[in-house]
């Protein structure tokens, strides 16, 4: 976790732990950003301008993906990335196969693998690029306090003697945090266009949404982000409420 302190999401986020039925985040157009449609049932929010959280009643995932946004025309997304599972789920075992990206065109992208990465010269300019740029992920709810780091990629050339490993555990109590690589397919490039980082639970699927934007979109963004965190959290609690009261 780097030693920096656990945040626990505020607002609507917290309205979790009194739903017991999932509900989706309705389309809408806020300051004139359209709010992401996921294709299952959960809640999701914008923590910063390059920062996501999207949970459901069994799995919870936050993004960073500033570098990725900074990557366009490139082949390769580096996404910043945490997961825990919510209280009473069992413990789960998350490999490489849990985690991939959608583009937007709806096709996935696998996580790659330690061999894809060592090819690619371990990718020192981008990785240099998300150590200037790192935006906080650390927004778990309070109840997983203890770290834990997501292994799946290693550069020998660091001198660290880290070693790469293809799955880690995750319980309600821990939260794990760690850099994810994926390459596009051949011919393929980074392009502004709504992408999703897809985190398979045990039970259920969580859809983080990100887009990469152009840099007058991120101007826009960046002028209208509190109206737009006001108006999309007052949305979304709007529907927790309504799923509530459905039970």
């Amino acid at each position: 976790m780097n030693g920096r302190k656990i945040q626990m999401v505020v607002g609507v986020a917290l309205l979790i732990a009194g739903i017991a039925t999932p509900v989706v985040v309705a389309q809408e157009v806020i300051q004139g950003v359209e709010i992401p449609q996921p294709t299952v049932p959960e809640n999701f929010t914008a923590m910063g301008v390059f920062t996501r959280v999207a949970y459901n009643n069994e799995g919870w995932a936050t993004l960073g993906y500033r570098t990725a946004n900074d990557s366009q025309g490139k082949d390769w997304i580096l996404l910043e990335v945490g997961v825990t599972v919510i209280k009473p789920s069992p413990n789960v075992t998350m490999t490489r196969d849990n985690f991939a990206v959608k583009l937007p065109d709806g096709s996935m992208v696998p996580l790659a693998s330690q061999q894809e990465f060592a090819a690619a010269g371990y990718l020192r300019g981008m990785v240099r690029r998300g150590d200037a740029n790192n935006d906080s992920i650390n927004y778990f709810p309070n109840q997983g306090s203890q770290g834990c780091p997501m292994l799946f990629f290693s550069d020998p050339a660091s001198g660290t003697g880290a070693t790469a490993f293809d799955q880690f555990e995750l319980s309600w109590q821990r939260s794990c945090v760690g850099r994810l690589f994926f390459k596009l397919p051949e011919g393929q490039t980074i392009q502004p266009g709504q992408y999703w980082l897809v985190v398979k639970f045990t039970g259920s699927t969580v859809e983080v949404p990100f887009s990469i934007m152009t840099k007058q979109e991120v101007k826009n963004f960046q002028k209208n982000w509190k109206s737009i965190k006001k108006e999309h959290d007052a949305i979304t609690k709007q529907k927790a409420a309504e799923a509530k009261a459905q039970q």
